[in-house]
């Protein structure tokens, strides 16, 4: 695929979104443009205005392109987002510690968000050297890797295939590692009918899918939640941003990939962060399992928290964060 053809489906996905905000159409044409062009410009690396990058892409060995934000000066923390999400999910996190002092960093991993959807690819290596491009080429060093729900095993593949040379910190939120699929070496994890059921719904009807996939994602079905419409709207605006192909295989990544070895090599210190009542990643055969795998490893447990704390814990999450990178 050109960068040409890229690009424009990348502007159109982007109109997309825009549209679903609510944004007026005049507005939204010069934002548009604006975004159009920062995306299509070259990566600066220089640290001279850097704190004036927002919006950046970068294209990968297969020629897939990898949208990217890059807010703030500071320390790096580089932030990898769950399924089916985008990089915007880490939105309050980013705010926060661009705020406090750091420089923030967050990707759509290919096929979801701004990024290009090619058909193959669509696998746990090729996310983590797609991540290892976008590190080598902001050329980053002594960063803090964060890492939610499908994004927390990027970050340990990534480790795992490409060392800890630019990585100081790791932090591993409601994260899918060891592994989330029942097997020989995983007895106490989930059934493949649980996967097959997600496979079957993005394919029936992903719209629907993702609109209901909310309610347990943030633990709206407990007593005493307060459901957010406008976070709902928001988790289905991403999710529909994401290439049907590529949500599809991504299933099997986040499920099936076993990543015992990838958190053996995690050397570094780590934060695990995990709710209690995570209805999406078990606590007991993932955060549990990888903090006793994971060598410097610290586990905070959010008690009651849902899986899509990063939004309904953000303020006690920020904190925790902001503790660690200072720790």
């Amino acid at each position: 695929m050109s960068k040409k053809i890229e690009r424009e489906e990348v502007s159109s996905r982007r109109k997309l979104l825009v549209s679903a905000a609510g944004v007026a159409a005049g507005a939204a044409g010069a934002v548009l443009a604006s975004s159009s062009a920062a995306a299509a410009s070259a990566v600066s690396t220089s640290g001279a205005g850097a704190e004036k990058r927002t919006i950046n892409s970068i294209t990968t060995k297969d020629g897939t392109l990898i949208h990217f934000k890059d807010w703030g000066t500071g320390p790096v923390v580089v932030f990898s987002h769950g399924w089916p999400l985008q990089g915007d999910a880490w939105e309050d996190q980013m705010m926060f510690l661009a705020s406090n002092g750091y420089r923030v960093i967050a990707h759509d991993r290919r096929g979801h968000g701004l990024s290009s959807q090619p058909w193959s690819g669509n696998d746990m290596d090729t996310y983590a050297d797609d991540l290892a491009t976008l590190m080598d080429t902001l050329d980053l060093k002594g960063a803090t890797m964060v890492g939610h729900s499908t994004g927390g095993g990027e970050v340990a593949r990534y480790i795992g295939r490409h060392g800890s040379k630019r990585v100081a910190k790791a932090v591993l939120v409601g994260a899918v590692p060891p592994q989330m699929v029942k097997s020989a070496n995983n007895p106490d994890g989930l059934p493949m009918s649980v996967f097959d059921g997600i496979r079957s719904g993005v394919l029936a009807d992903r719209s629907q899918f993702f609109k209901d996939l909310t309610i347990p994602f943030y633990g709206y079905n407990r007593p005493g939640s307060k459901p957010s419409q406008g976070v709902r709207d928001t988790f289905w605006a991403q999710g529909m941003q994401c290439g049907i192909k590529n949500a599809y295989d991504c299933i099997k990544q986040f499920s099936e990939t076993d990543f015992t070895e990838d958190l053996k090599k995690m050397d570094m210190p780590t934060l695990i962060v995990h709710g209690s009542d995570d209805q999406i990643v078990p606590i007991d055969t993932s955060g549990k399992a990888a903090a006793k795998i994971v060598k410097n490893a610290k586990l905070i447990i959010y008690e009651g928290a849902p899986h899509g704390l990063p939004t309904t814990h953000k303020d006690k999450l920020n904190a925790d964060l902001l503790a660690f990178l200072k720790s």
